[in-house]
């Protein structure tokens, strides 16, 4: 107790919470698992094949790439790294130097009871291991092993869910997988947020056909295209979707982009790194959007942990720009059909006989000259259908792009990342709104050395003028709690948060009493609704 105590004074996250009215939401804490203990409890749901095959999925997402002759970046000489392109694979994430917090990330009654050093009320955990099973290829074995780790951390935090939730990570490859799961999950277990990756690689047919991956692995690994579940997909994730809204999950993810284009550096971790998860979000962002999923489930609520806000303003405002410029009316400007062919005809021979020098400007020949033979008359253009890319949409004006990005959209920021000024400033981002940014602090990964830091960091931007205090409030908590009540109302019921609130409700009507008793012999004042408009007048006891 006395260790404790101490520590509580010493947290700098303390001294920052002690001033604010209001709870703290952390949507973003990875814990770690003590491997014996999780092994045993996979053992009872498939045996030691099932183990072998979570032993075989955690090694894999530790292997990163291999060549043909099994070796890893690790293994390689530099010679075969430029040979093979392998790319350079994260190395030392987890914390290890702060010792407290190493066991704090492994142990949940210690985290349960740091929580209050960290700063914040309520927290949703994402132990490292809730997507392991997505490396396991077999749909059976996939699911058995991923059933036996959500249940493992249903039944680990369940004693500590008035201030703790553990995610359950949900399989994709089908949809149909993702709804048994997320039904076994929600209705079975309990578990009330989930976990999913932001996109499913996939076989391009076309190559697979020409090279069989049993014969082609090596093309087979590259010969690949990522499903973002929205646009394009060769699945209808509809239903899954549907599934979702009904049981009332709020969705997040932590997705990724390191190997990608541009991020497939051979030597430098950092060079992957910085933006990947800003980059891998936007791409399975945009597809939901584009893809009219968005439009269809306008009570979706989907949360990007890790990537920052600021991509989300800058995504946002860049819809519309492109809708202003690219929508139906803003097409009119680029259709082939809209020149003036004698007038440009005109022109030509008034300004330019120097160029033309003899060259006909009759007909479609002046048109093909300048703009391109795509433009002639004669050319084929795009079916009426396929011009408009944002008719899945259904975007019709720029409120709609409003209502399908801003709302469903929930953008997790750590607690230094300044970028997030971009998403509180009304002037810049259209129809003066602000972006939904979530405090995402990621301790017990390296981005936070020391748990007790986090809260303080984020508020070190609101006293360097970043970030205003209603802002801040926004980040830490009104934010979050719109994320998971817009989805579930009920979400935060039995939590330290419902308390905390209570309480505040109850001291505010004490001190409204006071006020009103102040009053003299006013014995009747108007109460707020709870839309903060004036209520009819009520009697209020002397």
């Amino acid at each position: 107790m006395t260790d404790r105590i101490a520590r509580l004074k010493a947290s700098p996250s303390v001294a920052v919470k002690e001033k604010l009215d209001y709870p703290v939401i952390d949507t973003d804490i990875h814990t770690n698992d003590y491997t014996p203990a999780l092994e045993d409890f996979v053992a009872t749901y498939g045996g030691a094949k099932l183990v072998d095959d979570l032993r075989k999925a955690m090694s894999s997402r530790r292997r990163n790439a291999e060549n043909s002759s099994g070796k890893d970046w690790y293994t390689q000489t530099p010679e075969e790294r430029q040979h093979y392109r392998t790319v350079r694979s994260p190395w030392w994430a987890r914390v290890t130097r702060n010792t407290l917090d190493v066991a704090t990330y492994h142990i949940p009654s210690l985290l349960a009871e740091r929580l209050e050093e960290q700063g914040s009320d309520y927290s949703v955990l994402f132990p490292n291991n809730t997507l392991a099973p997505l490396a396991v290829k077999d749909p059976g074995a996939r699911q058995a092993l991923q059933r036996a780790i959500n249940h493992y951390h249903a039944d680990l935090f369940r004693k500590y869910s008035d201030r703790l939730t553990p995610v359950a990570g949900i399989p994709l490859n089908t949809p149909q997988e993702g709804i048994e799961e997320l039904e076994f999950a929600v209705k079975k277990l309990g578990l009330k947020a989930i976990n999913i990756a932001g996109g499913v690689r996939r076989p391009i047919k076309a190559i697979a056909e020409k090279y069989p991956a049993d014969q082609h692995p090596e093309i087979a690994k590259y010969a690949t295209y990522i499903d973002f579940y929205g646009i394009d997909s060769e699945h209808d994730y509809d239903p899954f979707w549907a599934k979702v809204v009904e049981l009332g999950v709020p969705v997040l993810t932590h997705y990724g982009s390191q190997g990608w284009t541009g991020r497939s550096s051979i030597s430098n971790y950092m060079n992957n790194h910085i933006g990947h998860f800003a980059d891998g979000s936007e791409a399975f962002a945009k597809a939901l959007f584009f893809g009219g999923v968005t439009r269809r489930f306008p009570g979706l609520r989907i949360g990007m942990l890790e990537g920052g806000a600021d991509w989300g303003a800058r995504v946002y405002i860049h819809l519309v720009d492109r809708f202003q410029k690219r929508g139906p009316e803003g097409l009119k400007h680029y259709d082939p059909a809209a020149t003036d062919r004698a007038l440009l005809a005109e022109l030509f021979r008034r300004y330019g006989s120097d160029l033309v020098r003899g060259r006909s400007t009759e007909g479609e020949q002046l048109i093909a000259d300048t703009l391109g033979a795509g433009y002639t008359s004669d050319a084929r253009q795009p079916a009426p259908e396929d011009r408009n890319d944002f008719a899945a949409a259904g975007i019709e004006k720029i409120e709609d792009i409003r209502d399908r990005w801003v709302n469903n959209f929930f953008f997790g920021s750590e607690s230094d990342d300044r970028t997030i000024a971009s998403a509180f400033n009304s002037k810049a981002n259209p129809l003066g709104v602000k972006i939904n940014a979530i405090y995402s602090s990621d301790v017990g990964h390296w981005d936070v050395p020391d748990l007790t830091e986090a809260l303080a960091e984020s508020w070190h931007l609101v006293e360097e003028g970043v970030l205003s205090a209603e802002d801040f409030k926004a980040y830490v908590f009104e934010n979050p709690y719109k994320l998971y009540t817009e989805a579930n109302a009920s979400f935060f019921k039995g939590t330290r948060v419902e308390e905390k609130l209570r309480r505040q409700v109850s001291a505010h009507g004490a001190r409204d009493a006071r006020d009103a008793r102040d009053v003299g012999d006013e014995r009747r004042a108007p109460q707020p609704r709870a839309d903060g408009s004036a209520g009819k007048p009520v009697e209020i006891s002397a």
